[in-house]
């Protein structure tokens, strides 16, 4: 605990200097009084969009009250340090950051069971075990992706969910993922109705749109030649996003309703949380599409992807459904959009409602999504096993300090 507050107040200084990004570090801490997912959301969304406070002064992620609450007042305690005067210096200056924080006072030498060096070492009786329990129950809201993350591997969830136990640092993969989602929230922010008479302006603005996001989050690559590497990428992908559109256009004229619309869905008392990437709204018939741009590995084809939602084992694009049909909409389109592949054409993949996938089987992963939120809060998971698969493990931020992964495939070598 020491050397936490210790480190806190290390990074609350370090802001009070000028440095915003140690601002995101002390809402990721547990001194934050923020829950830690809570913190590690609002951390990311600050990366991409601008200043931390300025997010959570517009409410940018749908929270429920304690934890909104939670968020607002490390707001505030961050404000108060902020107005701590500048002439303060070294151990006055630590003082009153933490005093603006609400810290618990600093321990003196060896109350936290460090020895002190005269300190006689007496044995103690042996601790009588406690008696094995479930993990505390899940009291949060609940996401798509969590789920999925369950359904995958419980032993995952374990350690990023109920431990927050290994803090993912990404990859240039989930950079390259973030700018390309923000350059087309922008950008369909001016090209709401895609049409051919558009078509050099679009070109110009996707362009503009990729630079300024790519640039936005440069953190995110490690080496300058793999940021213009990507940033290259993304720029022929999005040529190609841009002929699709024009194509579908053509064939089906469509609106572009919201960019990152908040979904919001209460299951059973469960509440789910997410954003949809895109709604579209087909002009001559007046249903509406959930769209979700994809720049990792998807399935190949509406039929494989179906599966895997009757496998229970995707949760996102029904909880996506559920949701917008909740709000009212007529949901009769499932969309992911590839963009991972410079190299080819943009080829989503559609599932339609009523033919690829009934509302039957939608039905059923939503029973699904209340059962396994159910048995998250219930608190009586004795164990949370690991995946039967290795190679769920290949990429997986807790695989190093996780004893109960599955033994590695052996290497198998041509001859």
């Amino acid at each position: 605990m020491l050397a936490q507050r210790r480190s806190f107040v290390e990074d609350a200084v370090a802001w009070h200097g000028g440095d915003d990004a140690a601002l995101l570090r002390l809402i990721r801490s547990r001194l934050s009084g923020v829950p830690h997912d809570v913190g590690a959301a609002y951390a990311t969304l600050a990366a991409r969009d601008g200043p931390l406070l300025a997010a959570i002064d517009r409410g940018r992620l749908a929270l429920p009250a304690e934890e909104r609450d939670a968020v607002l007042l490390f707001a505030r305690r961050a404000r108060r340090a902020a107005n701590v005067p500048r002439e303060i210096k070294d151990g006055a200056l630590r003082d009153a950051i933490a005093q603006a924080f609400e810290l618990p006072p600093a321990q003196p030498p060896g109350e936290e069971g460090e020895a002190t060096p005269d300190a006689s070492v007496e044995l103690a009786e042996p601790a009588v075990p406690e008696a094995a329990r479930g993990v505390p129950a899940w009291t949060k809201h609940f996401s798509a992706s969590a789920l999925n993350t369950y359904a995958e591997c419980a032993r995952r969830w374990f350690y990023r969910y109920a431990c927050g136990a290994v803090e993912d640092r990404g990859s240039a993969a989930s950079a390259y993922g973030t700018a390309f989602h923000l350059a087309l929230e922008d950008f369909h922010g001016d090209f709401p109705r895609p049409r051919r008479d558009d078509q050099s302006a679009m070109r110009g603005r996707i362009r503009e749109c990729i630079t300024w996001a790519f640039e936005r989050n440069r953190d995110g690559f490690e080496t300058a030649v793999e940021f213009e590497l990507q940033v290259r990428r993304a720029q022929r992908t999005a040529q190609r996003y841009v002929d699709w559109l024009l194509a579908q256009a053509e064939r089906a004229p469509f609106e572009v309703l919201g960019r990152e619309v908040a979904a919001d869905l209460d299951l059973d008392g469960h509440p789910f949380v997410g954003y949809i990437d895109r709604l579209d709204r087909d002009e001559r018939s007046g249903d509406v599409g959930v769209v979700d741009y994809k720049t990792g590995n998807i399935a190949k084809d509406a039929a494989e992807y179906c599966e895997r939602v009757r496998r229970f084992a995707d949760f996102q694009l029904p909880f996506y459904y559920w949701a917008r049909t909740a709000a009212g909409d007529n949901v009769t389109r499932l969309v992911l959009i590839p963009l991972k592949d410079a190299l080819r054409e943009v080829q989503p993949l559609v599932v339609n409602v009523g033919k690829n996938v009934s509302v039957d089987d939608l039905a059923r992963s939503r029973t699904r999504m209340i059962e396994l939120s159910g048995r998250l809060a219930s608190g009586e998971i004795p164990r949370f096993e690991p995946a039967n698969d290795p190679a769920v493990c290949t990429y997986c931020a807790y695989a190093a300090s996780c004893a109960f992964k599955p033994p590695a495939e052996p290497q198998r070598f041509g001859s």
